[in-house]
């Protein structure tokens, strides 16, 4: 079988790591001589509203008979009903970059009601892709067993290494949305700490996927003082982001969970160190040696490892020895998709 549709709800276009990598794999399925159709869903997703689920029904209720389908992961929330009715006609494949009940900020009850819904929604699918070794142990909470998951990791492309600086200000780059689960508050927090160094910071993502927070965090620069050395650059194209990348000298994300961190090998692929936490499937994305982990959510430990590397020149410079070595060593986006296609053809075949 040669030809898939992919349901991924808002826009496939989405500077976000999970639409990214949809796209990625949708279009080098597409260089294989895959069919690939793509179709949209309502925003709403994880939490669909009734015209939402309902018009997601008659998506699936159009696709003809024998076809395979990938649903991507923000989808699964609360469409179990309708992905029970499809499964007995189409081979359905979940995607899942990592579990929604875990997203930061859900009260105890929307997390509650968001992993019944996963958990019912997985049980109805026929397979499921996840993006890392830490999303398949994740999701043996959910019911999903080691012989339904296949675990597709995300690819990097090739890029220069970083420009050396002689500069004294350590050029810092975070990328991510302005969103809770990425940990910006904590970030802050910690550089206001030591404001009596010398360093800048870029943060590069979304100031409108949660106009609420990104409004919060910029009281909470204001009131650091540090206006003149944080800057919310919003979104950014490729080319802009990739110059971004290669005038930084050190790339730090506090997420307080990822389910791969596609960011982290796009900064290792220059040849970037790396400050991050030891959230979700980071540990098995950061190379060792090329960066330094901390427990989220503690600005005090992230004080202190950002402190090393400011204060230590010794310690920068393993931290991008290590990074220099790793590039040649990430996997590409064409491994990626071939693994995906080989997935999707075990799929196919059952």
């Amino acid at each position: 079988m040669t030809s898939v549709d992919f349901i991924v709800p808002g826009d496939i276009e989405t500077l976000t790591g999970g639409y990214i990598y949809d796209r990625r794999v949708v279009e080098g399925l597409k260089t294989r001589g895959w069919t690939t159709t793509v179709h949209p869903l309502d925003t709403s997703f994880p939490t669909p509203t009734r015209s939402a689920l309902r018009e997601a029904g008659h998506v699936l209720a159009a696709i003809p008979s024998g076809r395979l389908v990938v649903i991507d992961g923000l989808a699964l929330g609360g469409s179990a009903s309708i992905l029970r009715a499809a499964a007995r006609r189409l081979s359905l494949c979940a995607l899942v970059h990592h579990p929604l009940a875990l997203e930061t900020g859900l009260d105890e009850s929307a997390a509650t009601a968001l992993k019944r819904a996963e958990t019912e929604s997985l049980a109805a699918v026929h397979h499921v892709i996840v993006t890392s070794r830490w999303t398949r142990c994740a999701l043996a909470d959910y019911g999903v067993g080691a012989d339904r998951i296949t675990v597709v990791e995300p690819g990097v492309d090739r890029a220069p290494p970083r420009r050396p600086s002689s500069s004294e200000t350590l050029r810092l780059l975070c990328v991510g949305s302005l969103t809770a689960r990425k940990g910006h508050a904590v970030l802050f927090d910690a550089l206001g700490q030591l404001a009596d160094r010398d360093w800048r910071l870029v943060c590069v993502g979304s100031l409108t996927r949660n106009p609420a927070l990104t409004a919060k965090l910029r009281v909470q620069i204001e009131r650091l003082g540090l206006g003149e050395r944080i800057v919310l650059a919003g979104e950014l194209a490729p080319g802009d982001l990739g110059e971004q990348y290669a005038n930084c000298d050190l790339f730090v994300l506090a997420s307080a969970l990822e389910g791969y961190g596609m960011v982290l090998t796009e900064a290792l692929a220059r040849g970037i160190p790396i400050i991050a936490t030891e959230a979700g499937a980071i540990p098995d994305t950061v190379t060792p040696g090329a960066g330094i982990l901390v427990p989220p959510n503690d600005s005090a430990v992230l004080v202190r490892a950002l402190a090393s590397v400011m204060d230590e020149p010794g310690t920068l410079a393993g931290l991008t020895e290590a990074a220099l070595a790793a590039r040649t060593a990430l996997p590409g986006w064409d491994r990626t998709v071939e693994r995906f296609a080989a997935a999707l053809a075990r799929v196919s075949a059952t």
